[in-house]
């Protein structure tokens, strides 16, 4: 997620895009666990 935030940011500057990425750069930070949970999110969607 951070990958494509950083990404999406760059190619159009936008501010709101970038504070979007400093949030989960550090929610990220704060629970390294977050990081296997988006993996097993992306292997087992919830619907």
């Amino acid at each position: 997620m951070l990958d494509f935030t950083w990404k999406l940011f760059s190619q159009t500057g936008n501010v709101d895009t970038y504070l979007l990425f400093k949030e989960l750069e550090q929610e990220k930070n704060e629970r390294p666990d977050l990081q296997n949970d988006e993996l097993a999110e992306v292997d087992f969607p919830i619907t």
